[in-house]
């Protein structure tokens, strides 16, 4: 597959600036941008899904008329947060 290319970006020179000073050993401006670019498309579409289960859990509230409380949530986590920290304190070392 060929490689595309994406509109050029014009910044004031202090982005430009603030963005060369960041860059680690080796890495271009360019990778940096596609680095980025990649995050932000990660990022979207986790909180696309996130508010899609979201509504989809209201959605069952509201057809089934079963909600939960902050309390029984904090609960259940802690239970999961209880069950995890015996699991990796019940492997050998």
């Amino acid at each position: 597959m060929k490689s595309a290319s994406l509109p050029s970006l014009r910044v004031d020179p202090e982005l430009r600036a603030a963005a060369e000073s960041v860059l680690k050993e080796g890495e271009s401006l360019s990778s940096l941008i596609e680095d980025s670019l990649r995050r932000q498309i990660d990022y979207r579409k986790t909180q696309a899904e996130f508010i899609a289960r979201g509504l989809a859990g209201l959605a069952g509230a509201e057809r089934t008329g079963v909600y939960h409380t902050d309390a029984d949530v904090m609960e259940l986590i802690r239970k999961k947060l209880e069950k995890a920290k015996a699991r990796k304190a019940a492997q050998p070392k």
